[in-house]
């Protein structure tokens, strides 16, 4: 009778077999796949094939999850029969906030382009406003600077107030985040801001990114991440370089302006792993009447193994750049006929630069439920800079031209190990890192000069800076529609400064804890909700910890070394709509200090305690297979939360930020898009008295495909010839002729006009 019984049941079981793979179609061993039903079994885990099976299971409905590190979890139910084994394949997809060491060009997607994305969203993010921008979305978007590659991260505008071989401006969630104070950029694992620079702290020269190259754009806005430190309260982008490349590429592009670029990339199989050897050259004079004449030389040389769960790879990068700058000039110069429009006050600035550097990436994973990921880098990098942006006030003989000096190595490493694990039933996932950052400047100075010949010497030193950070987090599953994030870093700085005159020597430190948290309900029906809240910091100019006494001889009182942000915001994620993914993001964030530019110097220096509030909605459709639309809305309020007769508003903080474009992939031959990036009006003065107009440029890419390997592009920016502003400031500057006391006035760069540019791309 028990034989017979045991027989019967044994019969009516039945197999759940399944391969997982991942964006790239690659097999993906080491996942752990859950079932959960009516019987449920111990979890099984892929093998090196990315296979898995369960044997006799019990007629019924079930639940399939699989789970891996650095992956969304994948949940899908399925009805268990006796008639037939039950097959489940999955693809995985990484999560938007992944740290991984090997990556294709097809590594991230976005969950409107995957077939079910409801069954992708458990674990995909942390909180509304992380996400990831694909090489896919990048490829047909028209590209006027390097820099713009950012622009694709929702509520993002990116600037030039000078030459083209300057660090970009940058503006997001109400800042001017000047050259990238509070937004932390990485590029192949390497931080970018540079501490304490000549120009302004925080300084991000992106002009050695090659757009072809890149894989993937991760971001994420606010203090509630416990792995992102300096720089990162108002958001962090971690730009990631493929290690295998789809095709060898030879781009040649010209168009007006003197505007020529060639790039040359191929990515062979050398042994067991793939090389990506790039190079590039790029020169541009621009629509001003005293030419950029930027020019560029960049490589990049990769070596890389593995797959995205194992792997490592050695990189290398090289950039010089060259030029001369058009910076921002006085509206009234313009308006007078003094100057055209792209005319310039002080014909001799400009600057050169350069940055080369070394990455190592490693990652490990064992036992399907552990990766450990250890990164370290070392760069040397140089600037000079020269810049006029008072022109006679100062000297009324010599000028106001400036020199800004910065000669420094950097050298630094991260580690971070990930586990996962049950916890009385629970999926739990703790993660524990350590950063280590040493800034060694031999040089920082600030000269006053005339036609780049130095007058005297304002300031000179140099500086060792020593960071550190640990980070440790934690994220349960408490059920299938509520899960946790909490975390704590904490972070140490030391400042040793040298420093002419020597009363502005000596030496700070400063540490900093910094708790998160977050909190995720659902999917239902395709939706998550959010709720986030943490801490988080940005440095100072280790000169400031240290000073006494201006340039001028007057006393100063040194600044904090660590400042303090706090922020939340609430959020929700949805992809109801087929291939439609909408976030809508509710947020504030205060700093107990805000860091403002300085129209004397060209720099920015700590201010007052402020206070911002926003709203940002973005909107990603793909219609049909071949056709995307895109639509971003980013609104802010920003304030001084002191009371001040002088006023509460923020200068240059950005209100309103609009984003659209459609996007045509390969119809008959055809690709293109055609862009709206719309930059609200800003107040320029604390009291908002003064404020600049809005910026609205469309951009357009067309497109045709002439063979399997050739195709020609025509990229036309500013297609309207909108006579805008880049950007604009207001300050007191003097003219010649003018009152030794100067006039304040807007200082504006202007959008360059309408500008085509034909690129001839091979792909072998």
């Amino acid at each position: 009778m028990v034989f017979a019984l045991v027989t019967a049941t044994a019969a009516s079981a039945a197999d759940v077999t399944g391969v997982v793979r991942d964006e790239t179609g690659g097999a993906l061993p080491g996942v752990t796949v859950e079932l959960r039903g009516p019987s449920t079994p111990q979890p099984a885990v892929t093998d090196g094939q990315g296979a898995y099976r369960f044997t006799s299971i019990a007629p019924g409905t079930y639940q399939v999850v699989f789970s891996l590190i650095n992956f969304a979890s994948v949940r899908r139910e399925i009805e268990v029969t006796a008639s037939a084994p039950a097959r489940v394949d999955a693809v995985m997809h990484l999560a938007l906030n992944a740290d991984v060491t090997v990556t294709g060009q097809r590594t991230f997607a976005n969950l409107a382009d995957v077939e079910n994305p409801a069954e992708n969203l458990v674990g995909v993010a942390q909180s509304a406003s992380q996400g990831a921008i694909t090489a896919r979305q990048l490829e047909t978007r028209p590209l006027m600077r390097e820099g713009e590659v950012l622009e694709a991260v929702p509520g993002v505008i990116v600037a030039q107030h000078s030459g083209e071989g300057k660090a970009n401006q940058y503006f997001l969630r109400g800042f001017n985040l000047d050259h990238g104070t509070d937004f932390a950029t990485t590029v192949a694992g390497m931080p970018i801001n540079l501490p304490t620079h000549a120009h302004g702290q925080g300084y991000t020269d992106i002009n050695f990114l090659i757009p072809e190259l890149v894989s993937g754009v991760q971001f994420s806005k606010g203090p509630y991440y416990a792995e992102q430190g300096d720089f990162s309260a108002a958001g962090a982008t971690n730009i990631t370089y493929a290690n295998v490349l789809d095709k060898s590429i030879a781009n040649i592009e010209g168009g007006a302006e003197g505007y020529g670029r060639a790039l040359f990339a191929a990515s062979p199989k050398l042994g067991p792993g793939h090389v990506v050897a790039a190079f590039e050259f790029e020169h541009n004079d621009g629509p001003w009447v005293h030419a950029d004449n930027y020019r560029k030389l960049n490589g990049v040389l990769r070596y890389s193994q593995g797959d995205a769960v194992n792997g490592f790879s050695l990189t290398g990068l090289a950039y010089t750049g060259e030029w001369n700058s058009t910076d921002q000039v006085a509206a009234r110069a313009i308006e007078s006929g003094a100057i055209s429009r792209f005319g310039t006050e002080d014909s001799s600035d400009g600057g050169h630069t350069y940055r080369y550097s070394a990455i190592a990436d490693w990652q490990r994973a064992s036992g399907g439920n552990a990766s450990t990921r250890v990164i370290a880098y070392a760069s040397a990098y140089d600037l000079h800079l020269f810049s006029n942006f008072t022109y006679y006030l100062n000297d009324p003989v010599h000028g106001d031209q400036i020199e800004q000096a910065d000669h420094r190595y950097v050298s630094g490493a991260k580690v971070t190990h990930r586990r996962a694990m049950r916890w009385r039933g629970r999926a739990v996932q703790n993660t524990a890192g350590l950063q280590l950052r040493n800034d060694d400047i031999t040089n920082i100075a600030l000269y006053h000069t005339d036609a780049r010949a130095r007058l005297e010497t304002r300031s000179q030193g140099s500086v060792v800076e020593t960071s550190g950070g640990l980070f440790a987090q934690n994220e349960i599953e408490w059920t299938p529609w509520l899960r946790t994030t909490v975390g704590i870093r904490g972070d140490a700085v030391r400042f040793d400064v040298h420093a002419t005159p020597t009363l502005n020597g000596g030496t700070a430190s400063a540490t900093l804890v910094s708790p998160k948290s977050g909190v995720a309900i659902g999917p239902w029906k395709g939706t998550e909700f959010y709720v986030n809240a943490g801490t988080g910091f940005h440095s100072n100019d280790a000169r400031g910890t240290t000073a006494t006494r201006d340039y001028e001889g007057n006393a100063v009182e040194p600044v904090t070394p660590l400042v303090r942000a706090r922020g939340a915001e609430v959020g929700v994620r949805t992809v109801t709509v087929p291939h439609l993914q909408t976030t809508l993001t509710l947020w504030t964030l205060g700093l107990d200090s805000e860091l403002v530019f300085s129209g004397d110097d060209g720099t920015t220096e700590p201010g007052r305690p402020s206070r911002r509030t926003g709203v940002e909605f973005a909107n990603y459709y793909r219609a049909r297979s071949w056709l995307v639309f895109d639509g971003d809305v980013s609104w802010s309020r920003a304030r001084f939360t002191d009371s001040k007769p002088i006023g509460n508003y923020i200068p240059e903080a950005v209100g309103a930020v609009l984003s659209a474009g459609a996007t045509v992939e390969n119809v008959h031959k055809t690709f293109g898009s055609i862009r709206w990036r719309y930059f609200g009006p800003r107040t320029l003065i604390e009291d908002d008295s003064v404020r600049s107009q809005a910026t609205s440029l469309i951009n357009l890419q067309g497109g045709y495909r002439l063979s399997k390997t050739v195709k020609l592009a025509l990229d036309v920016f500013n297609l309207l010839n909108a006579n805008d502003s880049d950007i604009d400031y207001f300050y007191t500057s003097r003219l010649p002729g003018e009152p030794v006391a100067g006039v304040a006035d807007i200082h504006t760069h202007p959008t360059l006009p309408r500008t085509a540019r034909i690129s001839v791309i091979v792909g072998l």
